[in-house]
């Protein structure tokens, strides 16, 4: 019987869990996330998910060891510079003056283990993106992946890998075993609280006239000063000489809550729906919910327009392969929660948010709640009425530009 997926956008597939014992380690080493991953993997075993089955005996999960990537994978979009220092580097004996032309320094430093993560973690999203592009799953996660400030020949926002660019350009090769063969669409949504900069730019390309194949959108903060600095990260103009309707952002005002996300997901919708990817990489950040360190968005888990919605929403309904990657996040204890709760919602198996947080090494983390939900704060959010309108006037004018630039497919 052919389990591929169906109009509906359900996967009949288990969801391809990318996992292991050396992969949890060595992210856990992450100088902006130290024990990060291990809190995270820590509670999804703990709530038994990864051995969670229905009544008729289907396996919901399918955990699938990452392998480490080789150089030449690496090199399809880093430089052989790059790579050979930050390869070959002690974190304790290291050039400065080249570090620094490099990136690695400030937030960026050497770390022990370094090598071992850049190729365990870019290794981990292939191995996902792989497992949907090989009809092993429909669905795969990755929470170690979603490095998206990792440029080509620097290390930047806490990212020393570019495994999104890496798995996209993966994804959009040609698949050689379809008739006539098929050049695959991949969007990439980025949901972390900061700008997907280095995926934007890698695929940007002004002044086209054609339909591309990577379609990247963005939703995130911007204001002066605020990481990372780039053109890119504001919102579009049609106008604009460097225009291109395939590099997408969505920038949002402080105290972004779930009203806002409600308000502006039926154009994230509608660019889906023009562009028609057959793989989406979802970026799921969690830097932008509420009680996280970086206190600029008031964004939830649960509710209507909360980050479990849109994900529920991603997964269940919309045509295609996905990917959910990690990313940001800097409390602990509350990205635990929430990549715990996205792994059930992927899963067809939506754990209750009022649901006590299991006994286990780890409980004493989830003070003082000791539940699963991260609720929103009282943080106001600044989004006014008439931002929105600005946002929805300016991406009628963009969709309308994008549908021309889509060609029929193929029959």
């Amino acid at each position: 019987m052919d389990s591929r997926v169906e109009s509906t956008g359900l996967h009949a597939r288990p969801v391809a869990y990318i996992f292991s014992e050396d992969l949890v380690k060595i992210s856990s080493r992450l100088p902006s996330n130290r024990n990060r991953s291990l809190l995270v993997y820590s509670l999804v075993h703990a709530y038994g998910l990864l051995a969670t089955c229905t009544g008729q005996g289907s396996q919901r999960f399918l955990v699938v060891r990452p392998r480490p990537a080789g150089q030449k994978e690496l090199l399809a979009y880093h430089t052989r510079d790059y790579l050979e220092y930050v390869m070959n580097q002690s974190s304790d004996a290291q050039n400065l003056l080249e570090a620094s032309e490099f990136g690695l320094e400030d937030d960026c430093p050497m770390f022990h283990g370094i090598k071992d993560y850049i190729t365990l973690v870019a290794g981990a999203t292939l191995t996902g993106a792989a497992a949907i592009r090989d009809d092993i799953s429909d669905v795969a996660i990755c929470w170690d992946g979603g490095r998206h400030h990792a440029k080509k020949a620097r290390a930047s926002g806490f990212c020393y890998v570019a495994d999104c660019i890496l798995a996209i350009l993966f994804l959009k090769r040609t698949i050689p075993s379809t008739h006539p063969l098929k050049k695959p669409r991949v969007m990439y949504l980025d949901l972390d609280l900061h700008f997907s900069d280095a995926v934007s730019q890698a695929f940007h390309k002004p002044g086209s006239t054609t339909a591309a194949q990577v379609l990247t959108l963005s939703i995130h903060h911007a204001a002066p000063g605020f990481f990372p600095l780039s053109p890119l990260a504001s919102l579009p103009d049609v106008d604009d000489p460097a225009f291109d309707p395939f590099t997408l952002s969505v920038p949002l005002k402080a105290g972004a809550s779930n009203k806002t996300f409600l308000r502006i997901w039926p154009i994230i919708e509608h660019v889906k729906d023009i562009f028609r990817p057959d793989f989406i990489i979802v970026q799921c950040g969690l830097d932008g919910l509420a009680g996280d360190p970086m206190a600029t968005f008031n964004w939830s888990l649960g509710g209507e327009g909360s980050l479990g919605w849109c994900i529920h929403r991603i997964i269940h309904q919309w045509q295609g392969k996905k990917m959910l990657l990690g990313g940001g996040g800097y409390n602990t204890p509350n990205a635990a929660r929430a990549w715990t709760y996205l792994t059930s919602v992927a899963g067809g198996i939506p754990l209750s948010l009022d649901a006590d947080i299991p006994e286990y090494s780890g409980y004493l983390r989830f003070k003082p709640s000791f539940t699963l939900d991260v609720p929103a704060g009282n943080m106001q959010d600044q989004n006014t009425e008439e931002y929105f309108q600005t946002i929805e006037a300016t991406y009628e004018g963009i969709l309308s530009v994008l549908d021309s630039r889509m060609v029929p497919p193929t029959l």
